[in-house]
């Protein structure tokens, strides 16, 4: 049974979230309808991660087993096709052997969350980006971001319905730079847990407002708890950017 690995990219928006709901407009459903469309098949797609409600993604990996071989262009031409007006594109097709898995096989995932900071709202780019007005120090959180780089407990920035056994994780990058109007937070991990980055965001912004200092970020890790968390970023600014294999 042939196995594609597909590069999925989708405004998070209009859907709750990645995986599949009864009734509810998610990416994994338009994904299962639209290969059902060209092929007849219904097929289970795994993907690299399940994002949240309105959180987008610009290099999304999933694997799908069709049971007629067909070739790797044919595959993304027609499902485009079939996803088309949805909000999610496919980017690239490959064939792959039997043994590659989109979750499982990944070394690595990246994310990038994007704020606008500036005193006027987005129009050109309302729900993708998060609004501060205050004026951010990004070196400043930049700085303060080092405090959760490396193997930590991150139970403060783990949601309660968190499923993960362990609250153990490494963080391999955590970056945030200005350019121009927008202040880009970037990490970089194996895994990560629920609702992590957009925790931490949410944290580092409030150093970079003033609110917070880089020992207030390590004391806030620290205290393995929860109530100790700043902020939620809103799901907007968040996208999963890469996945590594």
């Amino acid at each position: 049974m042939p196995r594609y690995r597909l590069t999925v990219e989708y405004d998070g928006g209009p859907y709750k979230g990645f995986q599949a709901q009864d009734g509810l407009p998610t990416v994994q459903g338009e994904l299962e309808r639209a290969i059902h469309a060209f092929c007849g098949e219904a097929v289970r797609v795994h993907a690299a991660g399940r994002t949240d409600t309105g959180v987008h993604a610009g290099g999304q990996v999933i694997h799908i087993d069709l049971e007629k071989a067909w070739r790797a262009a044919v595959v993304m031409n027609a499902v485009n096709a079939h996803l088309f007006p949805a909000q999610v594109s496919i980017l690239a097709c490959d064939e792959v052997d039997e043994d590659f898995h989109a979750r499982f096989s990944a070394t690595g995932r990246r994310y990038q969350y994007r704020i606008l900071n500036r005193p006027g709202p987005a129009a050109l780019e309302r729900g993708r980006v998060w609004h501060v007005k205050a004026p951010l120090d990004a070196a400043a959180m930049h700085a303060a971001a080092q405090v959760l780089v490396g193997l930590l407990d991150f139970t403060t920035f783990r949601d309660a319905a968190c499923q993960a056994k362990s609250p153990l994780k490494t963080l391999d990058v955590a970056e945030a730079t200005r350019h121009g109007d927008i202040v880009e937070v970037r990490f970089a991990a194996r895994s990560f847990l629920h609702r992590q980055v957009r925790s931490m965001v949410g944290s580092l912004v409030e150093v970079g407002r003033g609110n917070w200092t880089s020992a207030d970020l390590a004391a806030a890790l620290d205290a393995r708890d929860r109530a100790a968390c700043g902020p939620v970023a809103p799901a907007s600014g968040l996208s999963l950017t890469d996945v590594d294999y």
